[in-house]
């Protein structure tokens, strides 16, 4: 694959030309590469599943192109020579991160005790809920953490006791804007 720079014979030239090449306009670059062609194998249960993500990512790429206040979003956080419609492909394709370090030492189960949760995406995340649930499963608790001024950590204070602290189970899930979840579960002791 080559890319024209500056070139006024190929700017914004974009197609098939003579059934071989082929010119493609991608965040205001020109791309020549060869004409594709369809593979004679059988796709796999993992391509095929692939094949799918594609396309919804795709679909909200361009949900995101007809939203004009997102687009723009999408557009300040992009790289340069990328476009927002890349961003949010990309967004979809990546789940949010949840840091393994949340301070829990000092959890005792008392009401109005706080965590601090740190969890960042390559856009934004939406949205970090919390659960705490006993040893045997049962649900003590669950709400949604505060995002703090810094826009990377979320603080959850508790508003349930627990009386039985160790074996309990902390479940964290932070969600992005296209929906990605990343759930990250911490035994007490």
């Amino acid at each position: 694959m080559a890319r024209s720079k500056f070139n006024v014979l190929t700017h914004g030239l974009s197609g098939l030309v003579g059934d071989m090449i082929v010119f493609r306009q991608r965040a205001n670059k020109t791309i020549v590469c060869g004409k594709p062609r369809p593979s004679s194998k059988a796709p796999t249960t993992s391509a095929l599943a692939i094949r799918a993500k594609f396309k919804r990512a795709s679909q909200y790429a361009s949900a995101v192109m007809d939203n004009p206040t997102l687009k723009e979003e999408y557009q300040l956080t992009a790289k340069l020579g990328q476009s927002a419609y890349n961003m949010a492909f990309s967004d979809y394709q990546k789940a949010p991160e949840i840091y393994q370090d949340i301070d829990l030492e000092s959890y005792t189960g008392a009401i109005g005790e706080s965590i601090e949760i740190s969890a960042i995406d390559d856009f934004r995340v939406e949205s970090v809920q919390v659960k705490v649930a006993s040893a045997d499963g049962t649900t003590i608790e669950q709400g949604l953490a505060v995002q703090t001024p810094n826009g990377l950590d979320w603080l959850y204070t508790f508003t349930a006791e627990n009386t039985e602290v160790t074996g309990s189970k902390l479940i964290i899930t932070a969600t992005d804007l296209p929906g990605n979840k990343t759930v990250l579960e911490k035994v007490l002791v």
